[in-house]
């Protein structure tokens, strides 16, 4: 086993930072790219394990999928077909929770059979909750071992449009509804009890497909699309710098004396920035800077300075969709306020690659912050500044926002912080 140990930062972070590609928009751009009408040209897509595993996957379906390197620029070249094929092979997607359920939709409203597998980690998250509108549209699912993955899908080729209520507020969810349903024989409406991630009806957009979103007093979020959607390339997609990889630097230079970043070209869509909204709470010195648009996302560089007086603030479920990958970091940044932060809601983060509610609070308390967890909410007892001990053993779960969340803090605990790695 590999270790890692971080230990109190002695200089300032300052500077301009290049940001790695949106993980989320990297992998809608190939799945859209891979049904649409023409070849679509992607620069800067995020080359993650994550994001190459769909990749795979859609190659090993019958899409071609080139990388080009021309005059120092390097894409990825798609050319979509309407027809997908039958992989002749298991579609392994190792532990990309996104590609499971995404792909899941797109071979649901197709006309092939496939199966899709993962590692261990994702072989322990739920699919039934995709399963169900998924099975309503018209494919058959089998689950081959105890847990939800491998799962056999047999895809149908007359989707049925339906109107689904979601249970929670998935963006992978309503992205596998939406993928399933683009060929349905009807219009499709989707209720969430709050809006989630939107880059998937962002990009149908650009791809031609006819979407219709609106909001209720009630907090309720209902998308329609129509059916038998022809998507036609744009041509051209560039993906913007992803958020959450941005909220650990982010909390970094906010924590760090002297510090002064600014986190370049991140795509700010108001589903995603929710940590920034909280930090504004916070009394963080943040500011968004150059904003302009890109491929219909909204995108800005952000400036962050190191803030010595951070309040402690009372955060609703309603924040849950637009941050559920950063209240880890969120929890390490808690720490270091005055007062008392409470954060509600927090369930779905028991269904991460590890159990995130708990792996924050006992990663906390072996630090010597007091936290409390009481059903699906987590209390973070800050120190007003004051670094906590550290001395410690982090174990992570091989989940890489802790990981990356813990070493944030071992930089200004008392004594260094140690993770595993894997």
């Amino acid at each position: 086993m590999t270790k890692i140990t971080a230990s109190k930062i002695k200089k300032a972070f300052k500077g301009e930072v290049i940001i790695p590609a949106d993980k989320s928009i990297s992998h809608r751009s190939l799945l859209l790219s891979a049904i649409a009408k023409g070849t679509t040209k992607i620069f800067n897509l995020l080359e993650s394990d994550d994001v190459l595993a769909t990749k795979s996957a859609l190659e090993n379906m019958g899409v071609p999928i080139k990388k080009i390197s021309n005059n120092s620029k390097t894409y990825y070249e798609v050319t979509g077909t309407e027809k997908l094929k039958s992989p002749k092979c298991e579609l392994y997607l190792g532990n990309s929770g996104t590609s499971a359920r995404l792909l899941a939709g797109l071979i649901a409203g197709s006309n092939i059979n496939a199966c899709i597998t993962g590692d261990f980690s994702l072989s322990k998250r739920p699919m039934q909750r995709v399963i169900e509108p998924l099975t309503k549209i018209g494919a058959k699912f089998e689950q081959l071992g105890e847990n939800s993955l491998p799962l056999k899908i047999q895809g149908t080729s007359k989707p049925k449009a339906i109107n689904y209520k979601m249970p929670v507020a998935s963006a992978q969810l309503k992205s596998a509804i939406l993928l399933a349903t683009l060929k349905s024989d009807g219009t499709t409406k989707i209720t969430e009890p709050r809006q989630s991630r939107d880059h998937t009806e962002t990009m149908l957009k650009a791809f031609g497909v006819k979407v219709t979103e609106y909001q209720l007093k009630n907090c309720t979020n209902t998308i329609l699309i129509d059916g038998n959607s022809q998507l036609i390339s744009p041509k051209i997609l560039e993906v913007p710098a992803d958020p959450s990889s941005a909220a650990f630097l982010t909390a970094a230079a906010l924590l760090y004396p002297d510090s002064d970043l600014t986190l370049k070209d991140v795509c700010i869509n108001p589903s995603r920035i929710g940590l920034y909204e909280v930090l504004s709470m916070m009394g963080a010195n943040i500011e968004f800077i150059n904003k302009r648009q890109v491929g219909g996302e909204d995108i800005a560089d952000i400036r962050v300075k190191y803030t010595k007086n951070l309040k402690a603030v009372q955060i609703d479920e309603s924040f849950v969709p637009k941050m559920i990958d950063e209240y880890p970091i969120l929890s390490i940044i808690a720490t270091m306020a005055t007062g008392t932060t409470t954060m509600v809601g927090l369930g779905e983060l028991r269904l991460k690659e590890s159990n995130r509610l708990e792996k924050i609070a006992s990663g906390l308390k072996l630090c010597g912050v007091k936290t409390k967890i009481i059903g699906d909410n987590l209390t973070i007892y800050g120190t007003s500044g004051k670094a906590p001990a550290g001395d410690v053993f982090i174990k992570t779960g091989f989940d890489h926002r802790i990981a990356m969340s813990f070493l944030i803090l071992g930089g200004v605990s008392q004594k260094p912080i140690t993770i595993d790695s894997g």
